[in-house]
């Protein structure tokens, strides 16, 4: 009976241990103490607990554990977000944009910018390509 509540203990130890990694190791380690203290409480001795724990924490850790991470991943969208997905978009300029600053129109907002290469200077109406994003700051080019 002992063994089975010291398995239990190392259960949920672990099992709220993952709550900080998000890497689902511990759970499938907290699954296999779970599992040795089940067998420990039926069956009774640490030996015959601890050779549970390895079989199941080895099988949840290769067999379940890569299962239920590629269906959570599945759900999540892989797609560019943030400023990286300005990258590259078209943008009007709607102050007049140097080496040190302007404003620019991105897809209906504007964007405090500067030329990428610090040098050019780009007047209001122009089409600029978005290069970079440092900041809040657009580092653009100007459009031939």
């Amino acid at each position: 009976m002992t063994a089975a509540v010291i398995w239990l203990i190392l259960s949920l130890v672990l099992i709220a241990a993952e709550v900080l990694s998000g890497d689902f190791v511990l759970l499938m380690l907290g699954g296999g103490a779970l599992a040795a203290a089940g067998v420990s409480f039926l069956v009774g001795g640490p030996l015959v607990g601890g050779v549970v724990f390895i079989l199941a924490s080895v099988l949840l850790v290769f067999a379940v554990r890569p299962a239920l991470r590629r269906r959570l991943n599945r759900g999540l969208d892989h797609s560019v977000m943030h400023h990286k997905a300005l990258v590259g978009v078209t943008a009007i300029v709607v102050a007049r944009v140097d080496g040190h600053g302007g404003r620019v129109k991105i897809g209906g907002e504007l964007w405090s910018a500067r030329s990428s290469d610090g040098h050019e200077v780009i007047e209001p109406g122009a089409r600029v390509t978005v290069m970079d994003i440092s900041g809040a700051t657009a580092l653009v080019v100007a459009q031939d």
